[in-house]
């Protein structure tokens, strides 16, 4: 499982990017743009990295959308102060499940 580092900094990278281009969208700023480029670019990087040491493509990609979706509902309340729904609430719930179901065998 030398995979989940690179995908967690995949996610993290990412959710920093997310979080930069949020705040571009509200306040402009080339660096606000720059940063969550950079930020997009990093994060891919590790994408490669997990593919390489064996996340696979299916496995990897639903892990890191499933993750950067929850950890980006959850900015979103926290920091943007954006509302969520029930139906939201219950697709969180059914994507954690998800991932529990992917990872059951290993």
């Amino acid at each position: 499982m030398k995979w989940i580092i690179p995908l967690s900094l995949l996610v993290l990278f990412e959710l920093i990017a997310d979080v930069l281009a949020k705040e571009w969208s509200l306040q402009r700023g080339y660096i606000l743009v720059g940063g969550a480029l950079l930020s997009y670019l990093i994060a891919n990087s590790f994408w490669l990295f997990a593919l390489k040491n064996g996340s696979g493509l299916a496995r990897g990609s639903i892990i890191f959308s499933v993750a950067s979706a929850f950890i980006a509902i959850i900015l979103g309340l926290l920091f943007f102060k954006e509302n969520i729904t029930r139906t939201q609430i219950a697709g969180m719930a059914l994507g954690l499940i998800s991932i529990a179901l992917i990872l059951w065998n290993d």
